[in-house]
């Protein structure tokens, strides 16, 4: 198993910095391996997640939303039935610091299974801190634009 996490500040309310998370749709403007994150069949807790894999191969899997607690937090993990091989989990945590500063703390877990699949998802999640990090950079960057 393994995990990153990374906490910034940002210049944006709890409520602006959550509403942008909630969906989890906007992830590929942050996260470069993320292709897409879509609602399964219109569904607002599940979704389908699609992100590069090595060699121009593409991993697809399923993820509830498992803690929905505006504005402070907003938890997702991959589900058991859809792709036991693919099994990850994120929440993202926001700390009201006033005056309309907001700090994020972006968390991420995962476990590769074995195999080739278990390649494929190493690569996925190779340097998961500095992903984490970069994606946190890359949020306080489209926050603060809005």
């Amino acid at each position: 198993m393994g995990a990153a996490a990374h906490y910034i500040e940002v210049d944006a309310p709890p409520q602006a910095c959550y509403d942008w998370w909630r969906s989890l749709r906007k992830l590929p403007q942050i996260m470069s391996d993320v292709k897409s994150v879509e609602p399964k069949d219109g569904a607002d807790h599940r979704t389908v997640w699609t992100v590069s894999g090595p060699a121009g191969t593409s991993l697809t899997w399923e993820a509830d939303i498992v803690e929905d607690a505006a504005p402070q937090k907003i938890a997702w993990a991959t589900v058991d039935s859809a792709d036991p091989d693919v099994k990850n989990a994120g929440v993202v945590r926001f700390d009201d610091k006033g005056n309309g500063r907001t700090g994020v703390e972006i968390s991420l877990t995962y476990d590769p299974p074995a195999g080739k699949l278990g390649e494929a998802v190493a690569s996925l999640f190779a340097d998961p801190q500095k992903k984490v990090e970069r994606a946190a950079y890359e949020f306080k960057t489209v926050i603060e634009a809005r």
